[in-house]
This record gives C-alpha cells, sequence and structure tokens, in this order.
C-alpha cells in the first residue's frame, strides 16, 4: 500500500524566553533574559498508508498536536521533511480561519477558498456542508454569536465535505453533541470506503481503538510505539495506571448527609485488585458514611470508558433493594459475575440519592477507575462481550 503521508527525522524547536514579564518595564529588559530552546519533536520517522485512519495518543504537551501541525503545514519543522502525497484538509483548532464579523454562508464561501475551492464547487457543495453542521437556522448570523459547539460544527463539516485525501483532525470531536458525533463517525467511515486518510490526535482512547488501523503513541516528542491500536492503547494506558489508580482529580457536589468514601473493585475472593480480565467474576464496592440517619437511600452507579461514553448505569432502586435507614459506616456492593467488559480503561461515577430520585445527596466523579485485560473472548473491539455462539449453516 503507498503511503499517504511520509515523515522522515521531524524535528520542531520554540524559543522561551525565561522569566518573560509583561510589563512595560519587563519589555525594555526583556532582552537580558536568557532564551531556552525547547524541543517539541526529535526525530520523529514514519509513514501512514493511503485509505488508513491513523491515530496518535500521548500526554500533554507530548508534541502529538505538534506533529499534526507540521503535517498540515501550519507549522513549518527545523529538521526532516514531511510530504503528503494528495490534497490535504486540517481541522485543528476551533474556528481557525472564521471572521467573527461574518455570517456562518460567508465563512463557508471564504473557508471553501482558503482550502482551494472555486466557487462553483463551493456552490455544490454548500447545502450538504449545512447539513451536516445541522446549522441551517443560523447559517447567516455572524459567527461571533455561535457558541463553541456550533463553531466546531460548522468548521468541521466544511473541513470534511471538501474531499481531501487526506484529513487532519485534532480533538475537536469533543465538542459535539452525541448526533453529531455519530455523523463524524459515519462520515469517517464513508471516507475509509473511498480509500481515502484521516489522521486524528486524541484522547479518546476508547473511539480511536474502534475507528484506527494503527495508533503512533508520542512520548516527550519522541514516537515510543506504533502499531496496532488495541495494544498500543493498552500498553499506553497501562503505563500510566499506577498514578492514575492512586490519586484521583475528583469531583463532587450534593448536601452531604451521606457521603461515598471511596470505591474498590474486588475479585472473587474479595481481594481489592485494580485489574481484572473480561469474564472475572468481580464486585463493585462504594463505601459511604453517613452523618446522620438518612431513610431509604438510593445508589446510582455510571460505568464508561475514560472518553465518557457510557458502558451501563445501574441504580439499587431498579431492583428494589430497600436500605432502610442507613447511619455511620457501610458499603453496597454490586455483584459482576462473568465481567462482560472488553480491555480498555473504565471509570465508575457515583451518586447517592433519596428514595425518590429527586434530591442529591452526594456525586463523586469519578469514585473509581480500573482497567480490564483480555480474558477468555474472543472479542477485541469495542466495549463489551455478547458471548456469542458461532455456527455455520449451509443451504
Amino acid at each position: 500500500m503507498p503511503a499517504a503521508v511520509e515523515i522522515e527525522g521531524l524535528a520542531k524547536k520554540f524559543r522561551i524566553q525565561a522569566g518573560k514579564d509583561k510589563t512595560l518595564k519587563g519589555s525594555f529588559l526583556a532582552r537580558r533574559n536568557p532564551v531556552e530552546e525547547y524541543w517539541a519533536l526529535r526525530d520523529v520517522s514514519f509513514e501512514i498508508e493511503e485509505g488508513s485512519t491513523f491515530g496518535i495518543i500521548g500526554e500533554n504537551g507530548c508534541g502529538k498536536s505538534t506533529l499534526l501541525k507540521c503535517l498540515a503545514r501550519i507549522l513549518t519543522p527545523d529538521a526532516g521533511r514531511v510530504r503528503v502525497n494528495g490534497s490535504f484538509s486540517a481541522m485543528l483548532e476551533l474556528g481557525a480561519g472564521f471572521h467573527a464579523d461574518l455570517s456562518g454562508r460567508e465563512n463557508v464561501y471564504l473557508n471553501g477558498s482558503i482550502l482551494g475551492l472555486s466557487r462553483h464547487d463551493i456552490d455544490h457543495r454548500f447545502d450538504e456542508i449545512v447539513e451536516f453542521s445541522g446549522l441551517s437556522q443560523f447559517i447567516d448570523q455572524p459567527v461571533r454569536n455561535y457558541s463553541s459547539g456550533m463553531y466546531v460544527r460548522l468548521g468541521f463539516a466544511i473541513a470534511m465535505n471538501i474531499g481531501p485525501d487526506v484529513l487532519f483532525v485534532d480533538e475537536v470531536l469533543a465538542v459535539g453533541d452525541e448526533n453529531f458525533q455519530r455523523k463524524c463517525f459515519e462520515k469517517f467511515a464513508d471516507y475509509r470506503a473511498a480509500g481515502r486518510t484521516v489522521v486524528i490526535v486524541s484522547h479518546g482512547l476508547g473511539s480511536l481503538r474502534t475507528m484506527c488501523d494503527t495508533v503512533a503513541w508520542i512520548e516527550d516528542g519522541k514516537v515510543r510505539r506504533i502499531g496496532n491500536p488495541a495494544g498500543i492503547i493498552d500498553e499506553y494506558t497501562g503505563a500510566s495506571q499506577p498514578d492514575m489508580i492512586g490519586t484521583l482529580d475528583a469531583h463532587r457536589w450534593g448536601s452531604g448527609e451521606i457521603q461515598v468514601t471511596r470505591g474498590e473493585l474486588v475479585d472473587r475472593d474479595g481481594r481489592t485488585v485494580s485489574e481484572c480480565h473480561t469474564g472475572d467474576d468481580v464486585a463493585l464496592r462504594i463505601h459511604f458514611r453517613a452523618k446522620e440517619p438518612v431513610e431509604e437511600p438510593s445508589l446510582c452507579l455510571t460505568v464508561q470508558r475514560m472518553d465518557g461514553a457510557i458502558v451501563t448505569g445501574p441504580g439499587s432502586r431498579d431492583v428494589e433493594l430497600h436500605t432502610g435507614t442507613v447511619e455511620g459506616e457501610g458499603w453496597f456492593e454490586l455483584g459482576l459475575a462473568d465481567l462482560a467488559l472488553l480491555p480498555g480503561q473504565y471509570e465508575v461515577v457515583s451518586s447517592m440519592r433519596d428514595h425518590h430520585m429527586l434530591h442529591i445527596y452526594d456525586h463523586l466523579h469519578p469514585a473509581l477507575r480500573f482497567s480490564v485485560a483480555a480474558g477468555n473472548r474472543g472479542e477485541r473491539s469495542g466495549v463489551v462481550s455478547l458471548r456469542p455462539e458461532w455456527s455455520l449453516h449451509r443451504a
């Protein structure tokens, strides 16, 4: 398969002035401050096959967005070379290239011309662009009045509907709503079927696992690994898992009469674990402390992937679990026999409510994070195993 994108020895540095002061005095003294060189990329080399969907992952600040901007010729490398074979379009920053005082309609034509389309070409694609964006009601309004979601929907609709050979995308899908994201994924599938190439940077590991043919893991400006999405993503999340489990950046709210103190995943022997396997018998324990007697509290859980995609939302009230008057400490336990979750990283959000589900005592996000490794199932892509039973029948 020929290469759509070729990268050889790519390096990019930025000059950072130490102790930069924005005051008038600071501007006069600026030349006295030393200038430091920061290498965002170092000796990056790989090829992206034509017609493939290629994902780029890594921690914030690792250089993945800088890499994408070099590929899209927004930044000029300090060393090495980049070659894109065919036409390309980029959706890298929210509303990049939009003029705030122009209407959505005028910005479609402006962006289209920047991307190399004639007015006739834009006329031909205009209705499809507007339909894809879902903004027909607002297309003649100035884009300065658009929300961030409307900005990205219009920009993405333009980028995707001009029909480039290669499309570069940087973490813009997180802004769109569920319906818009669905249309984007369908468009990606159409691109793939048409033999076009998509290069996407994202923290949405679950989406990349299913969308991509290949994933590159960038670390400290260098390529650490390139290969099969499932293997690379599992290795990447496994490397960061100890810190993630040890210190949860949790957010909570509620009236506080009863609060979740911690969550844990336990194996069939009752031992606390941070990782299990598809098909294991495990349980989720959500520990609580009631500061005063609470009548019939209910616990709602949301199990979701790390990209926010909800897998399931069990609740104690769904099964009519009567809790009576609760005070002091205790825990709710949710048994999960023959775990159906496929390999990946997951988190549990807890919400302690009254029996009528109208009052929130405590909402904690997340209460627990854990990983699932491959087990005794054949499936490797997706979120859950359907426990399939295959057979072949001849007519």
